[in-house]
């Protein structure tokens, strides 16, 4: 196998053994990748700038230097996870796994800053969801691509996310909150099973 590609730059090999614990980031390239990339960068853009278009023709919508960085922040981490999903693995349970865990963190982090999960952005009880971005990040971390232990962490993350809108709103304080919060960690349940079915396609 060559290790010196044609202008000379050195090229790894890869080796197409080991477990499913992934041990390598794959090279794009092609003209269609790149086109699905800029659509997506572009499309981010385009949500960002979407409150201030909408603040030229309603009141309704009043945001701040302080809320488009937020926003950019935001879809910027979400793009580039998405960017390292696609790179990290070829198999395409996990890809919509890791995108729906994605979506997953987007949502519960949007709906606290925007209006509070539970009651409202200044209720204490929200600041519980920290623990459920906590689990899936770290989790993420220890697991070292493995779905496996991926398809778990989301189950927990999924499952503490809907027992805080049980237990908190549900049969607390809110019960409009409470249902919301169930749905919303939906996303959690369905990159689990898309990882476990990752695991068994290996």
């Amino acid at each position: 196998m060559p290790l010196i590609a044609e202008h000379g730059s050195y090229v790894p090999p890869i080796s197409s053994k080991g477990n499913d614990m992934t041990a390598h980031i794959e090279v794009q390239g092609g003209p269609r990748k790149q086109i699905w990339r800029i659509m997506g960068w572009c499309g981010a853009v385009a949500l960002i700038l979407t409150p201030l278009v909408a603040m030229q023709f309603t009141q309704e919508v009043n945001w701040d230097e302080t809320d488009f960085i937020v926003a950019a922040i935001i879809f910027g981490i979400v793009g580039g996870l998405v960017e390292l999903t696609v790179r990290v693995s070829t198999n395409w349970y996990f890809r919509f796994g890791a995108m729906f865990a994605v979506l997953a963190g987007l949502m519960l982090v949007w709906s606290n800053l925007a209006v509070g999960m539970i009651g409202d952005e200044d209720n204490p009880v929200n600041m519980w969801f920290g623990a459920v971005l906590l689990i899936a990040i770290c989790g993420t971390i220890l697991s070292r691509f493995y779905k496996g232990a991926l398809a778990t962490t989301m189950l927990m993350a999924g499952t503490l996310h809907a027992a805080i809108g049980l237990v908190a709103g549900v049969l607390g304080s809110d019960m409009r909150g409470g249902i919301f919060t169930i749905i919303l960690s939906t996303p959690w349940m369905i990159s689990s099973a898309l990882f476990y079915a990752a695991r068994r396609s290996h």
